[in-house]
């Protein structure tokens, strides 16, 4: 008998990223990215390739809450949190909320 060789099937891998509010492992593209740049403030990285420490967040306003307010962002981007850096990310996770409620409808 003859075996039949297949051609193995290549699956595209696709990186997995931690939530470090709930610890949900998602896809990359799936959570929002923040950086820490020099200067020690943390900004929103859009693009995903900004140059700085990183950390994740699920795109849910609770993990926004958690994570701004419980200190885990600042634990894993090893840095401290001015006030208006932690009021301007809780602008933009607040924005969030908007954006899902409107998909909702």
């Amino acid at each position: 008998m003859e075996s039949i060789s297949q051609a193995p099937v290549s699956v595209k891998h696709i990186p997995q990223r931690t939530c470090v509010a709930c610890r949900r492992v998602g896809p990359k593209r799936e959570l929002i990215r923040l950086v820490r740049i020099s200067g020690r403030s943390v900004e929103v990285d859009t693009g995903g390739k900004r140059i700085g420490r990183g950390a994740y967040l699920c795109p849910a306003p609770g993990c926004w809450q958690i994570g701004l307010k419980g200190g885990r962002l600042e634990h894993a981007l090893r840095t401290t949190l001015t006030q208006d850096n932690r009021e301007q990310l809780i602008r933009y996770g607040s924005g969030l909320k908007e954006l899902i409620s409107d998909q909702d409808k």
